[in-house]
């Protein structure tokens, strides 16, 4: 199967050139900077996530679902509107990948697909999402597991720290599978895009 068409099926059959995963895996450890522990159950679609109460700013992120074919790796992570009042998000979020020390690993992140596979929905327009009380919004990283050089350590990315927009608080969240870059050095990321779009 191509790149393509593996990357249109992990989306669920969803119309369009789709990339990011919507069904959301379990989470082990969402928090926020000066913020309540944003850590959740596992969530499904736009169901409310169990666990702690929302936080002061109203949206919760959480690890979305992980898939690879090929040596490419394709992860989503999900921000949950729990507030009351709708949450306004504009192109791409903020990340950083941390080591397992929460530590920052070096990686070059580029918007869009990065030069790392071609015609997914990371290449999408950015547009203005408005995301409102309990629904939800995603964005997704590409990236290949791929050693190029033996001398160079490979290097596996355990969280994400994500900043959903200008000012807002970040958030870390820790993911079930590394992003295991090999010594590629590179991350695809996507724009926002709302669920059921």
């Amino acid at each position: 199967m191509s790149e393509l068409g593996w990357i249109r099926r992990i989306a669920g059959g969803a119309t369009g050139p789709v990339l990011v995963v919507l069904t959301a895996a379990a989470l082990s450890g969402c928090v926020s900077d000066g913020s309540p522990d944003r850590s959740s159950g596992t969530p499904s679609g736009n169901a409310r996530p169990t666990g702690n109460p929302c936080p002061a700013d109203g949206v919760l992120l959480r690890e979305g679902t992980t898939d690879a074919a090929m040596g490419l790796r394709v992860q989503s992570v999900e921000l949950f509107n729990c507030g009351t009042a709708p949450y306004e998000l504009d192109g791409y979020p903020d990340i950083r990948l941390l080591d397992e020390d929460k530590s920052p690993v070096e990686v070059r992140v580029g918007h869009g697909s990065n030069g790392i596979t071609t015609e997914t929905g990371l290449d999408e327009a950015p547009r203005k999402v408005i995301v409102q009380p309990g629904r939800t919004a995603s964005f997704g990283i590409v990236w290949r597991n791929l050693v190029t050089d033996s001398t160079v350590p490979a290097v596996n990315g355990l969280h994400l720290d994500v900043r959903p927009r200008p000012g807002a608080p970040r958030s870390t969240v820790s993911l079930s599978s590394p992003v295991d870059l090999g010594n590629t050095g590179k991350l695809g990321l996507g724009p926002w895009q709302e669920q059921g779009r």
